[in-house]
């Protein structure tokens, strides 16, 4: 009654809230803009990022989380206070608050204690962490009480979680330090290496989203101008690229994806192999979008895949349900930490 229950998707790109009985409440950039003269922040989220390359020199944009990890731990504070104070108001300021948060399979203890930590530091009297691949399988709806074989491959801004889940429990998984933003470095580069123009990260993000593919199609290309510096001359000037050229860019990293995906394959009990032949492969996370991928993993794995419904929104979904279901969870060991807030003295 006199409770608050929050799920948080802490990710390297977005930030995703989900309150219970409200469902998901904010999804914001991770990006916070820092007046560097005065330490002083100026903006968080969706207004920060669009300061991203376009800030003077005492001014900042700043991603506080890498690789799917706090990597500045006082403005990922700040960062996560703002966006509380910005669904949580008035009566609910002053409610008791259980927080579940997920982090990468591949998270090391410290990277674990310091999101726990940053939970309690924004209010929570009771934190909790979940693994990203089990919070995925429960928002995607997957039935992974039952002793039967799930595969979840969870492809995020920085990170790829890739897991077998199995009786509550994660059998085998694999968490790959690359995802959306590696594809967005993919385009950079090569537009760089081959067109001697240099462009900025949201350009790059808008081509990955508009007309990045797996499948380049024979009749029919999409194509898109795109506007930067040449790098040659030092003046500003526009290129068409095709999708041809995009999904040439971005070859290496989805063959890392998939090369994860065969290993964690190769690492699955024989019983479980069969059950997630019949059962198929789910892909969640923002990258699952990536027009053609279901289609690619089925091809390099014989394995049927699909794309979750509500991919973007499974991982902080889960964090919600895993709530309702701390009990079970604990029972199974998928909790990966927990620390309660301690009352003053005297």
């Amino acid at each position: 009654m006199w409770g608050m229950d929050i799920g948080i998707d802490l990710g390297t790109a977005n930030v995703l809230i989900y309150m219970k009985q409200k469902g998901v409440v904010l999804r914001e950039p991770s990006v916070v803009a820092v007046d560097l003269n005065t330490d002083r922040i100026l903006a968080v989220g969706l207004e920060a990022k669009r300061m991203l390359g376009r800030t003077p020199g005492n001014v900042v944009a700043v991603r506080p989380l890498r690789d799917g990890v706090i990597a500045d731990y006082t403005m990922t504070e700040a960062m996560l206070r703002y966006f509380l104070k910005k669904v949580i108001k008035g009566f609910g300021r002053m409610l008791r608050r259980r927080v579940m948060v997920c982090v990468p399979s591949g998270a090391t203890d410290v990277e674990r204690r310091a999101v726990l930590e940053a939970a309690v530091e924004i209010g929570a009297k009771e934190a909790y962490l979940i693994e990203e691949p089990m919070s995925a399988a429960i928002g995607a709806n997957l039935d992974i009480s039952e002793p039967r074989g799930n595969m979840i491959v969870d492809i995020g801004g920085g990170t790829t979680d890739i897991a077998v889940i199995s009786y509550g429990g994660i059998v085998v998984t694999e968490s790959l330090r690359l995802g959306g933003d590696r594809l967005d470095e993919n385009i950079t580069r090569y537009i760089r290496r081959e067109y001697n123009l240099a462009i900025g990260e949201q350009t790059a993000e808008d081509i990955k989203m508009k007309i990045a593919t797996c499948y380049p199609s024979e009749n029919e290309e999409k194509t898109m101008v795109i506007k930067g510096r040449d790098l040659v001359h030092g003046l500003p000037r526009q290129l068409e690229i095709s999708e041809r050229l995009v999904a040439e860019a971005i070859e290496e990293t989805l063959q890392m994806i998939i090369d994860g995906v065969r290993q964690v394959l190769e690492q699955t009990p024989p019983e479980l192999s069969a059950d997630i032949i019949d059962r198929g492969i789910t892909l969640t996370g923002g990258g699952a979008l990536l027009n053609g991928l279901p289609q690619l993993l089925t091809d390099k794995t014989g394995i049927p895949a699909y794309v979750a419904d509500a991919p973007l929104e499974c991982v902080v979904l889960g964090t919600g349900k895993a709530l309702d279901a701390l009990d079970v969870l604990k029972a199974n060991g998928a909790l990966l930490g927990t620390s309660r807030k301690r009352g003053r003295r005297g």
